[in-house]
């Protein structure tokens, strides 16, 4: 009886389990069981397996093979678990001395012809292996990138499993074959347009400037034309860069959902996903292989829904949970997954089906009873979560027709700069905390002695509070706006007009 070990990884969203892989072999009818709680794709592996030995010149023998995946309870999917079988049944036959393999993770699909391939999620598997206090890795060449972003490992990239094994100790030749590669990643995209391009509208530019200096959610409501769209697309570039943590994780979910890249990613994402799509390719999802979705890709940078009234609201629903806990969970009857959601939720709307009610020089041809209901698409919880929410009216053309001499526009630089000095003021103040934003306090913490503000500051919201007008969860949220405006003015707490122009920001919507 010959038993060889060696490791993988099944991942399960962005975290992964270390799969132990066990090959026996015996002197019986030759076969190849494959047990563990396998799927479709990952049955297929004796048969890649076989194939892929024999054209590599390492031929599997002709005796009964059982390689089980445990723990078994586990469902493991996918084929990156090709080369740790291929690497534990051969060791299980003496080419390569089974001690060699034992704490080694190997991640990696082989083709027919004995190279392997590169996987989708190579990053998280890594990190999931090392958490979990594994060091040494043999990865496939063309995941060589992402894998050297690992910190404190030992990385290995091969090219074929003949590499593989010389690697472990076989007495084989070497050859020379050209490694399999994902598609090169494009540049990333030029900044769209400078926020000096937006005329008129000042509100709304100081707004964008509010959201990003805080990291507040935002939903502006206006007629088509009024510059909604342009807004919301300058709004990445205010964002500073992804700090180290923040940047692996978005460069985490990249590769899980199957990008190519060409190392960290250090700059907010934006994803702005069209309003026909569905709650699983909102949040994430999928029947056998749970992928992340746009909420998901957009962690730690924006989500911009434009015409998010005409998304159904099942599907904007779905982002209620993440918005109030960071976090997505995805259920399923075998396995629960879960992905990063903390992300900067921006809303472009019309007011009404036509989208002219209120724009002055058109007139809307929209029923109250279609105003309501075309609306009504956002949910109350929903808005509720939102922190500015903003009506954004067309420009006049008298701002036209305005020079920068006559009113000094705002420019990225500009407002880039005055959103990095906020974020370094609450930075500060939030250091003894795990919070690194205005928007992921908890209102409990800012109500708390000594950050509650006194009566004549908080007085405008604490009447909103008592008229009904406004819900607790929006009271903390107002209280978030006006630190931040504290941060932008550079002060070390908000002061009444703070605490006033954050409730406009909040109100001026349904007022």
């Amino acid at each position: 009886m010959m038993v060889a070990r060696t490791l993988s990884v099944a991942l399960l969203g962005m975290s992964g389990a270390v799969v132990e892989v066990e090959a026996h072999i015996a002197d019986a009818i030759p076969g190849f069981q494959l047990i563990g709680l396998p799927d479709a794709a990952l049955s297929d592996a004796k048969d890649r397996v076989r194939a892929a030995a024999a054209n590599d010149g390492c031929a599997l023998p002709a005796k009964k093979i059982v390689v089980n995946l445990s723990p078994a309870s586990l469902p493991k999917q996918g084929s990156t678990y090709d080369l740790a079988i291929a690497v534990a049944v051969l060791a299980a036959e003496g080419v390569i001395p089974a001690s060699a393999i034992g704490a080694v993770v190997h991640l990696g699909e082989l083709s027919l012809d004995g190279r392997v391939r590169p996987m989708q999620g190579a990053l998280p598997a890594i990190v999931a292996a090392r958490a979990a206090g594994y060091r040494r890795f043999v990865v496939p060449a063309g995941n060589a990138a992402e894998a050297l972003l690992v910190p404190d490992v030992e990385i290995v990239t091969v090219a074929s499993l003949r590499q593989t094994l010389i690697h472990h100790g076989a007495v084989l030749e070497p050859t020379s074959v050209d490694p399999l590669t994902l598609p090169v990643a494009p540049a990333p995209p030029a900044p769209d347009g400078d926020l000096a391009d937006v005329v008129g509208n000042a509100d709304a530019v100081e707004a964008l400037v509010v959201a990003a200096a805080g990291g507040h959610h935002l939903l502006m409501l206006g007629p088509p034309g009024a510059g909604k769209t342009m807004l919301a697309q300058r709004l990445p570039a205010l964002l500073p860069d992804l700090d180290a943590e923040q940047s692996l994780v978005v460069t985490s979910v990249s590769s899980l959902a199957g990008r190519p890249l060409n190392g960290l990613i250090t700059r907010p994402p934006l994803e702005s996903p069209h309003h026909t799509s569905s709650a699983a390719a909102l949040v994430g999802g999928g029947s056998k292989v749970i992928r992340p979705g746009a909420a998901a890709r957009a962690a730690h940078g924006i989500l911009f829904l434009d015409e998010a009234p005409e998304f159904p609201s099942s599907v904007l629903d779905a982002l209620r949970q993440p918005l109030e806990s960071g976090t997505i969970v995805i259920h399923r009857a075998s396995a629960t997954a879960r992905f990063p959601g903390r992300f900067q939720l921006v809303l472009a709307a019309n007011p009404c089906p036509c989208g002219q009610y209120g724009a002055g020089d058109v007139p809307c041809t929209c029923s109250p009873l279609s105003r309501r209901r075309y609306l009504g698409r956002l949910s109350g919880p929903l808005l509720d979560r939102v922190d500015l929410q903003l009506r954004v009216n067309r420009v006049t053309t008298s701002a036209v027709r305005m020079t920068d001499d006559d009113l000094p526009r705002t420019t990225t630089a500009s407002a880039r700069a005055r959103v990095e000095n906020a974020r370094a003021v609450a930075r500060a103040r939030l250091s003894a905390t795990p919070w690194k934003t205005n928007a992921e306090v908890p209102g409990s913490w800012l109500r708390s002695r000594p950050r509650r503000l006194p009566p004549a500051t908080s007085g405008p919201i604490d009447r909103a509070l008592e008229r009904g007008t406004l819900t607790m969860r929006g009271y903390d949220r107002v209280l978030r706006v006006a630190w931040t405006l504290a941060d932008l003015d550079a002060v070390p707490s908000p002061a009444p007009d703070h605490v006033g122009w954050a409730l406009f920001l909040r109100k001026s919507v349904s007022a």
